[in-house]
């Protein structure tokens, strides 16, 4: 209910005191409220009982009075799945119910960035899945993305497009892909973020895929690299990060009693401890994000991780995980060969039934095992919230908006929202590349101090090479990225191919290593992966 046509806050001075303060106290735990709405409120039109007001007196005096000026308004999605209209359809409606207009869009993974048919056999899926979704109009330009798009790759994509964006670029107008690992700023927001998920036998190997894919690196080529969480671990603090896969763990820092409640085919994972993946975790508490997403396991999550805490008393988990075994009632099979080498956590404990699974998702078998997240020095106590969200259908909780500061304070109001790299992210990317390596075998890190030490001589060289003579310190993703349609729209003879694409060498990835001065890895001549190279 919005308030009497005329009314100010001028001409209400009662807002001065309880509204305005549950306004300032409470808006950034969740939606903004307007200020006609507090007003509304304040002046009667909008009653509150006096128990109620009493209540919230009460409440404020325990509370420590917020000044920040939360002026982006960020909304995160789970799983795309190609539902592009879908989402943004949905994003205008919660701006036309709640009065509030969102800024960015941050997308948790299975994209599904599909630019013609050939593309749909670089994608790991059952045929039946495969399928032209809605991103093909935006990337022909029969669509503009309207808000500001940043994506991060799952393990259901076009990967031969991600390949060709490894450092990041744009997909499609206002379409922002972060890369296989990436950060960068918006309006000084820091977005960090890891596609992929985890596989053991696969976290040590190099980047060796190569198209035409066979049956195994289809699927190997998504899951991720320890080369990526090791440049990864290199940030500070970044505000948000983004990815596909749950932490290893998590869901011992919420509500796992209603998790399980939820989800009952979680049980078994959780108990042998291999639900998400183990070098997440520990990313998370190296980085200590402020904010953590997720997707992949097709349900909403919140957690808080206070870090340096002791992780939860194993009984108490145990206890938690009592429920009996039951089946899930939306159950959907969904049959598809394995991997060659499957994880020896795969195989239940003698004495044990099989527990039920989770099959509202594509099943590829991609079983994990544990892996040593790498080491890294504990930086100040602070706390994550996590948020994992669901996939894109009707009664799903598959987006949720945020509300986050910048600094500084209303600069996208005067400027509009500035996609920008980061001169961190950018430093860390010179100093490790040399260990960027395109077999399987990867190439040995340096340790810790000589990494970082590495990233501080490359903060020099970016502050003079690159920093130099533009304003503010901001380098535009626009000033040096531009989007270029590299493969072409489908072809309808193509429709029933099973053909996969050419190699597409990408002008954002060059203008990306003419940037840095480094060897454009990516769009070099290499062995097929069928190869030993």
């Amino acid at each position: 209910m919005c308030a009497p046509k005329g009314a100010t806050l001028l001409g209400a001075p009662r807002i001065t005191h309880l509204a305005l303060l549950v306004y300032l106290t409470f808006a950034p735990l969740r939606i903004i409220q307007t200020a006609h709405w507090i007003l509304a409120i304040s002046t009667g039109v909008i009653s509150l009982p006096r128990k109620l007001r009493n209540s919230l007196r009460c409440a404020l005096q325990k509370r420590e009075l917020r000044t920040h000026e939360f002026d982006m308004k960020i909304a995160i999605e789970g799983c795309c799945h190609g539902e592009l209209d879908a989402i943004y359809s949905h994003i205008a409606s919660l701006e036309e119910r709640n009065g509030y207009k969102v800024d960015l869009l941050l997308v948790c993974g299975d994209f599904q960035a599909i630019r013609n048919y050939h593309d749909l056999q670089c994608m790991a899926v059952p045929d039946k899945y495969k399928k032209l979704g809605g991103f093909l109009k935006y990337y022909t330009g029969q669509a503009k993305a309207p808000i500001l798009t940043i994506v991060i790759g799952g393990n259901h994509e076009a990967s031969n497009y991600f390949w060709e964006l490894y450092h990041g670029g744009w997909l499609a107008p206002n379409i922002y892909f972060l890369g296989h690992a990436g950060c960068v700023q918006v309006n000084g927001v820091r977005i960090a973020g890891a596609s992929g998920i985890f596989k053991a036998q696969d976290f040590r190997q190099g980047h060796w895929e190569r198209i035409p894919y066979n049956h195994s690196s289809v699927r190997s080529i998504y899951h991720i690299r320890e080369y990526n969480v090791r440049r990864l671990s290199l940030l500070s603090s970044p505000a948000v990060f983004l990815s596909h896969d749950w932490p290893q763990g998590i869901e011992h820092h919420g509500n796992l009693r209603d998790l399980l409640r939820r989800k009952p085919y979680f049980r078994d994972d959780i108990n042998k401890g291999v639900l998400g993946s183990p070098p997440l975790m520990g990313l998370l508490r190296t980085l200590k994000p402020q904010w953590w997403f997720s997707a992949h396991l097709h349900c909403r999550f919140e957690a808080t991780v206070l870090h340096n805490s002791r992780d939860p008393d194993a009984s108490s988990i145990r206890d938690a995980t009592k429920s009996a075994e039951k089946t899930n009632p939306d159950e959907i099979n969904i049959e598809d060969d394995v991997d060659t080498e499957p994880a020896a956590a795969a195989v239940p404990a003698e004495g044990r039934g099989i527990a039920p699974r989770n099959t509202d998702e594509i099943i590829l078998d991609d079983e994990e095992e544990d892996v040593e997240a790498p080491p890294t020095p504990l930086p100040p106590p602070t706390e994550t919230k996590f948020l994992a969200l669901d996939k894109c259908l009707p009664r799903r909780q598959f987006l949720e908006v945020i509300d986050v500061d910048i600094i500084p304070p209303g600069q996208h109001r005067e400027d509009g929202l500035v996609l920008s790299f980061d001169p961190e992210w950018l430093a860390i990317t010179r100093a490790f590349h040399q260990h960027m390596t395109l077999s399987r075998t990867q190439s040995s890190y340096p340790d810790e101090t000589s990494a970082r030490d590495a990233v501080q001589r490359e903060i020099g060289w970016i502050k003079e090479h690159v920093l130099a003579n533009k304003d503010n310190g901001i380098i535009k993703v626009d000033d040096i990225q531009q989007f270029v349609m590299t493969a072409p729209a489908p072809a309808p003879e193509d429709k029933d191919t099973r053909a996969q694409p050419p190699y597409y060498p990408n002008p954002q990835t060059a203008a990306f290593c003419e940037l840095l001065q480094i060897e454009n890895k990516v769009n070099l001549i290499v062995p097929e992966s069928g190869s030993t190279a």
